[in-house]
């Protein structure tokens, strides 16, 4: 009998500020059921480190991953419980890797966050790194790639890398949380942008409360 192929999400990780939504994300598609392909930009790496204390290792990734996604948008660890065994992990700098190339499986990419340097460099199709590449391979077979910018202001020639991607089949999702979901807690708002970038790749969730049409909805009380 032969066994049902590996068919992942490719995650990319830019350096952009925004990785609690990274996390949310990745928690999101490991509570599915989905399988996630990994890449940890360099510069990703940095910021990592700076929001939240961990450093990404490619030698202990999946220590590192854990440790990551166990921690909440607050900052305090141990918050969520997560199965990592979904994940396979690819170093930035290995343009051989499995998502370099059109012939590997894949149902799809997700940035996130995405930095304007990441804009630019998969508009441009630079392929500069793994997460570039694997961007570019994506767009080229057709397959979903949403890009979940995170920067403010956006100045005009990143708008038109935007919309650069925007005509290439990209889905471009401002990292923009809403508020009729009733948010109460910083958690809140980053499982509102991650679950929008969920809903774009056509991943269930619960990670927010959907707008119904009743006015006051999301008011605590």
């Amino acid at each position: 009998m032969s066994q049902q192929r590996r068919e992942p999400w490719i995650v990319g990780v830019s350096g952009a500020s925004g990785t609690p939504f990274a996390a949310a994300v990745l928690r999101g598609l490991l509570a599915a059921g989905e399988s996630v392909d990994l890449v940890v930009s360099r510069a990703s790496r940095l910021t990592l480190l700076d929001e939240t204390g961990i450093a990404f290792r490619d030698a202990h990734w999946q220590e590192d991953l854990r440790s990551w996604l166990a921690r909440g948008a607050d900052g305090k660890p141990h918050t969520f419980d997560v199965d990592v065994s979904g994940v396979r992990h690819w170093a930035a700098g290995d343009l051989a890797a499995g998502p370099s190339s059109g012939s590997y499986p894949a149902k799809g990419m997700l940035i996130v966050p995405a930095s304007t340097a990441c804009v630019a460099g998969v508009a441009l199709g630079l392929s500069k790194d793994l997460l570039q590449r694997a961007a570019s391979v994506t767009l080229k077979e057709r397959r979903k790639l949403v890009v979940a910018v995170r920067e403010t202001p956006l100045n005009g020639q990143t708008l038109k890398h935007m919309v650069t991607l925007d005509e290439a089949g990209a889905v471009v999702l401002p990292a923009s949380p809403a508020f009729y979901a009733g948010a109460t807690h910083i958690q809140d708002l980053v499982d509102f942008v991650a679950g929008r970038v969920l809903d774009a790749a056509g991943v269930p969730h619960l990670l927010y409360r959907r707008w119904a049409g009743e006015l006051g909805g999301g008011s605590p009380g």
